[in-house]
C-alpha cells in the first residue's frame, strides 16, 4: 500500500498517511494524488482501520499545487515566452493553459478533496508546517485538525498568482471564519499562524510542534474508540446541514439515529452506561460495528 511519494503506517487501529515529497514541500502532483487517491480506497474497506492521520514530511504540510509539474494541470508545461507571443498565438495558449487547469481540478485534485471528506473512516489532519494554497484545503477537507504552532495557513491563490481559490476553500472559509475574514484571507493572503487559525476556528487545536504528532494520533485513537458507522454518520449529518431547513435536518437526525439505533453499539453504549463503566465498541471488527 505504500508508494515512494506517500508512506502508509497503520498501528493500533490508525492508519497514518505521510505525504513525502519533502524537497518540494510536499507539493501536489498527480503522482502523490493518485497514491493519496489508491490508498483512501483501499483503506476505507479495511476493518481493521478506523481512523486515519494525514500529516506531512520535512518542514511543510503541503504548498498546494506543485507548479514546477504544470499545477492542477499536470500538464508540466512551460510557460516562458508565452507572454512574448503575438496577440492570436498568446490567446490561444492561454486558452490551453486555462482548459488544462479546469481539467485538472476536475479529474484529480477536487476528486481528492471530496473523497477525504466523504471517507466512512474519521480523518485528523496534523499540519506539521506551512499549508499554503491546495494544501490549505486539503487540511480542511479533514475531519479534525491540529497544527504546529509554527505551522502557517496561507491563501496565495489571488495575491501571487491571479487564481482564485480552489480545492473546497472557497466553500470551506465562509461556513468556518464568516464573509468578512474569508475576504481579506482570500485576498490579501497574508499567512495566518496556528494559533491564529484556533481562535478563528479554522482549526481545531494549536499545538506544540514536538507535541502533534503524539497528539494527533491520540485524537485518532479516540475516534478509533467510537463505532465506525457512526463516525460517518456524524460527518454526513453535519456536512449536509448547510443545505437544510431545521425541519429538514431534523428528519435526517430522526432516519440516522434510528439506524445507529439498531446496531449493537448502541446496546453496548447503553449496557455501559448503566453499569457504569466506558463503552467497548471494537473488542473484534465486525460488519455491524
Amino acid at each position: 500500500m505504500t508508494d515512494a511519494v506517500l508512506h502508509v503506517h497503520i498501528a493500533d487501529a490508525i492508519a497514518t498517511l505521510t505525504l513525502n515529497r519533502p524537497q518540494r514541500f510536499n507539493a501536489l502532483d498527480v503522482a502523490l494524488i493518485d497514491a493519496l487517491r489508491r490508498t483512501l480506497d483501499e483503506l476505507a474497506v479495511r476493518e481493521d482501520v478506523r481512523a486515519l492521520v494525514l500529516t506531512g514530511a520535512g518542514r511543510a504540510f503541503c504548498s498546494g499545487a506543485d507548479l514546477a509539474a504544470g499545477g492542477a494541470s499536470g500538464t508540466g508545461r512551460d510557460y516562458d515566452g508565452i507572454l512574448d507571443l503575438p496577440p492570436e498565438g498568446r490567446s490561444a495558449e492561454l486558452r490551453h493553459i486555462g482548459d488544462d487547469t479546469r481539467d485538472g481540478l476536475l479529474q484529480h485534485f477536487h476528486p481528492l478533496i471530496r473523497q477525504i471528506a466523504d471517507h466512512p473512516k474519521a480523518v485528523v489532519c496534523a499540519v506539521n508546517g506551512t499549508a499554503a494554497g491546495g494544501g490549505v484545503g486539503l487540511a480542511l477537507a479533514c475531519d479534525i485538525v491540529l497544527a504546529s504552532r509554527s505551522a502557517r495557513f496561507i491563501q496565495v491563490f489571488a495575491p501571487r498568482l491571479g487564481l482564485v481559490p480552489d480545492c473546497g476553500i472557497s466553500w470551506q472559509l465562509p461556513r468556518t471564519v464568516g464573509r468578512a475574514r474569508s475576504l481579506a484571507l482570500a485576498l490579501l493572503g497574508e499567512p495566518v499562524s496556528a494559533d491564529e487559525a484556533e481562535r478563528l476556528g479554522l482549526i481545531w487545536r494549536a499545538v506544540d510542534d514536538d507535541a502533534l504528532a503524539a497528539e494527533a494520533q491520540r485524537v485518532a485513537a479516540r475516534l478509533a474508540a467510537n463505532p465506525t458507522h457512526v463516525n460517518a454518520e456524524v460527518k454526513a449529518l453535519l456536512r449536509r446541514s448547510p443545505e437544510h431547513d431545521l425541519a429538514t435536518q431534523l428528519d435526517l437526525e430522526a432516519q440516522l439515529q434510528g439506524e445507529c439505533g439498531a446496531k449493537p453499539s448502541f446496546v453496548e453504549g447503553v449496557l455501559a452506561f448503566q453499569q457504569k463503566r466506558e463503552p467497548v465498541f471494537h473488542p473484534a471488527p465486525t460488519p455491524d460495528d
